[in-house]
């Protein structure tokens, strides 16, 4: 049985952290988040660290129910791909959704407030990571529709009109997740593995 370290020490880390935040005065509590987000105003400054700051804070305590999912996403990824593989699909996830986003947002001349937004947490990489464990179940009908499933859910909120750029995030790392899943399963496959 492989040691799990690296997802209870992250989910741990990150809660922990949220729980110190809340202990601070608003402002500085604030001015922390600010300088950890990835919203337009600090990728376009060149604030690349915030590439990474932003996957270790959130805004608030996570509720329970999320923190023990995202204990055990991550903490069977680790167990069944290794934590080095966990945490590259997660920060592959993180980042590359993160760029997308403020791609998009970008290109479309946000306003004042969107430009200033608060853009912490653990969702990119969580979706990225569930996406990609997909893989994991057995093949066929199962992890067909496990895919269609998973990726069903994260357009619904895409769709809807009060719909936030988070939401479109968050289905491009679930995408991602599933398209890493996809290709394991094709590198998988013995006809693949022939050399010819």
């Amino acid at each position: 049985m492989k040691p799990l370290f690296l997802a209870p020490v992250y989910a741990g880390g990150v809660q922990l952290g949220a729980y110190a935040l809340d202990r601070i005065e608003a402002a500085e509590r604030e001015r922390v988040l600010r300088a950890c987000s990835t919203n337009v105003d600090n990728l376009a400054a060149g604030r690349w660290e915030t590439l990474l700051s932003s996957a270790l804070v959130v805004e608030e305590p996570m509720p329970l129910a999320y923190a023990l999912l995202l204990l055990a996403v991550l903490g069977y990824a680790e167990y069944a791909y290794g934590a080095w593989w966990t945490a590259g699909v997660f920060l592959l996830g993180h980042t590359t959704a993160t760029l997308l986003v403020y791609g998009g947002l970008r290109a479309r001349r946000p306003d004042a407030v969107t430009r200033r937004a608060l853009d912490v947490g653990t969702s990119y990489g969580f979706n990225a990571v569930l996406g990609a464990l997909t893989s994991a179940l057995p093949r066929g009908p199962v992890r067909t529709t496990a895919r269609a499933g998973l990726l069903a859910l994260a357009v619904r909120p895409v769709l809807r009109r009060g719909r936030t750029f988070t939401d479109a995030g968050h289905l491009v790392a679930l995408g991602l997740g599933v398209g890493l899943s996809m290709a394991v399963d094709y590198l998988s496959c013995p006809e693949h593995r022939k050399i010819t």
